[in-house]
């Protein structure tokens, strides 16, 4: 039975990262229908049936580029997070603001009272509370 597998499978595209958020969105949409979300089961169906017409396509390199592209957003809410969570952790010892006019992100210790903030890129220079 394995090799059948195996061999059915052989030229065909298979499981990838973009099929498993997919799967993951079929999953919340299966359990938003059993609270009574209206048309949440169709689109369950609907994703399902084109997860797994990615996972059995011949055509490799459309697939491939679908992955792509769904990997470089991905990439950028990653970061997104990863940049959120940083300030979060900072916010105690650190002010963050923004210049007013390149909005560049400058970070100022905390407890230095009213002080002049000169932009490093474009040295604007504004006064805020520390």
């Amino acid at each position: 039975m394995r090799d059948k597998i195996y061999r059915f499978m052989q030229g065909r595209y298979g499981n990838d990262q973009f099929n498993r958020f997919l799967m993951i969105i079929v999953l919340a949409l299966f359990v938003l229908s059993l609270f009574g979300v209206p048309f949440a089961y169709l689109l369950a169906i609907a994703g399902m049936v084109y997860a797994y017409f990615r996972m059995f396509s011949r055509n490799i390199y459309k697939r491939r580029a679908e992955n792509n592209v769904y990997m470089k957003y991905e990439y950028k809410v990653r970061q997104k997070l990863a940049t959120w969570k940083r300030d979060m952790k900072q916010r105690k010892t650190h002010h963050i603001y923004k210049c007013p006019s390149c909005k560049q992100k400058i970070r100022i210790p905390r407890g230095r009272g009213k002080i002049e903030i000169r932009c490093p890129k474009c040295n604007h220079t504004f006064i805020r509370r520390s």
